[in-house]
């Protein structure tokens, strides 16, 4: 998300630095950038026009502080715009009624609805410590009650039937008297979508909207409708008491026009995004730091929460007494580091977390990862096509092991090779680390292992 508008703004905020104050001379052609920047992102010209003109009034004849060159300065009251453009801060669920606490959930067909309830579901069980009940109050489409019921044993929170004989209202209705009995925290009620907004529709969820008297109402949007997602937000906002905003689809949109525009248009906050197809692909919506990720700052904050929520400390502790006692870094744990960043969303879920290098350009380091996640998954596949004796002891592959791993993996008989020499690399900076001084003598290290600086070639 928000490559192209990274990219742009990174190189547009060179031109600010080395002056001793910043004038409305030296900063109108980077002014016109960032509006022209922020256009080719999609975001709404209202929105543009406002942010330019509070940058400006910011910015123009700002001193700049001894330890900050006025690029910085520039940059700081940029980052503080794009925050307060979003919201200031993340805004939670407001989940503090009488249980159960119900949200509903709104948006046009094809938004991620069913999916985002799914995904929601797992987050208010797993990091909010919630019970929660799932109901689907879309009548129109089976197979959507169908998906919920499947999403809902996937993720191990209670499901309520339903079905196209019922009516919204009472479906809705039977399920918080459902949750009240078997005192469940959070009732999450899927709505029936349409193809564009109609007044059909809108009398149908506001007729659900004022029998249940939900603590939330989140609104739903593809992200990359870009304008069009402020638009339907808007319309969807004057016909119901909206709380909040989810944006999903988030890891398609390059532009990231949508996430810059929908607060200003609708009032609403953002308060989720989603940001992929698996049922933990959603995460809270802070504007700070996306603020840092559109600058190219990254956002490292968000890393660590991942990296706390999906990777496996036990076998992490257990690598690091292995490594201790003098026992080899084998591939089978090789094969775990793999697993681990794929959990956490591969080289790209990590990278867009991460600050950028100046001057690297993110569309086309787009493609470098791209490359890298391919070879990940075949090195992947040829360590799962050895046997447990290979894995724990590579010395003892020869030229007809390497043949049959090959033929096992879909891979060249030099691509085992490769991985082979590529692993004793890493056997060395992995003793390097358990050694004196050794995270500054495993960097040097990685030079060895990765030539140029970039990916080892398959």
């Amino acid at each position: 998300m928000f490559e192209n508008l990274t990219d742009r703004l990174s190189q547009t905020l060179r031109h600010v630095t080395g002056k001793a104050k910043l004038t409305e001379d030296n900063i109108k052609d980077t002014l016109r950038e960032v509006r022209m920047a922020l256009l080719e992102a999609d975001v709404a010209l209202p929105v543009v026009k406002e942010f330019v003109n509070r940058v400006k009034e910011r910015a123009v004849g700002t001193e700049v502080s001894k330890s900050l060159t006025p690029g910085q300065a520039f940059v700081k009251i940029v980052r503080a715009e794009l925050e307060e453009l979003m919201g200031a801060a993340n805004e939670d669920l407001a989940l503090q009624v009488t249980p159960p606490a119900v949200v509903l959930m709104a948006g046009l067909q094809g938004a991620g609805k069913t999916t985002t309830v799914g995904k929601l579901a797992r987050f208010l069980k797993e990091r909010k410590k919630k019970s929660v009940l799932v109901v689907s109050a879309d009548v129109y489409r089976p197979a959507a009650i169908k998906q919920l019921e499947t999403l809902a044993g996937e993720v191990g929170v209670t499901f309520f039937p339903s079905d196209i004989s019922q009516k919204p209202v009472e479906i809705a209705q039977a399920a918080i008297r459902e949750a009240k009995l078997k005192f469940i925290d959070v009732v999450l009620v899927d709505t029936a979508g349409r193809l564009a907004v109609d007044a059909e529709m809108m009398a149908e969820i506001q007729a659900v909207h004022a029998a249940i008297n939900p603590a939330e109402t989140l609104f739903v949007v593809d992200a990359m409708t870009g304008q069009d997602a402020a638009n339907t937000a808007k319309a969807f906002g004057e016909a119901l008491p909206l709380t909040g905003v989810v944006l999903t689809k988030v890891d398609g949109d390059a532009r990231g026009g949508a996430a810059l525009s929908v607060r200003h248009v609708t009032g609403k906050p953002i308060k989720f995004l989603g940001m992929g197809e698996k049922s933990d692909a959603l995460e809270p919506f802070h504007p700070d730091r996306i603020a840092s990720r559109i600058l190219g700052m990254g956002d490292v904050l968000s890393l660590i929460e991942q990296a706390e929520q999906t990777l496996d400390r036990e076998k992490a502790e257990k690598l690091t007494k292995k490594l201790k006692k003098g026992k080899g870094f084998d591939l089978e744990d090789f094969r775990d580091q793999l697993q681990q960043m794929k959990n956490m969303g591969g080289l790209g879920g990590l990278m867009d977390k991460l600050p950028s290098i100046g001057g690297v350009n993110l569309s086309q380091m787009g493609h470098a990862q791209g490359a890298a996640e391919k070879q990940f998954k075949q090195m992947e596949a040829i360590i799962n096509s050895m046997t447990p004796a290979e894995r724990r002891n590579p010395d003892i592959i020869s030229g007809s092991r390497k043949r049959r791993i090959a033929m096992g993996s879909g891979t060249q008989v030099q691509d085992i090779g490769r991985l082979i020499k590529q692993h004793k690399q890493m056997q060395k900076m992995m003793k390097k680390v358990t050694g004196k001084g050794g995270m500054t003598k495993m960097m040097r290290g990685m030079g060895g292992m990765f030539p140029g600086g970039g990916m080892p070639k398959f």
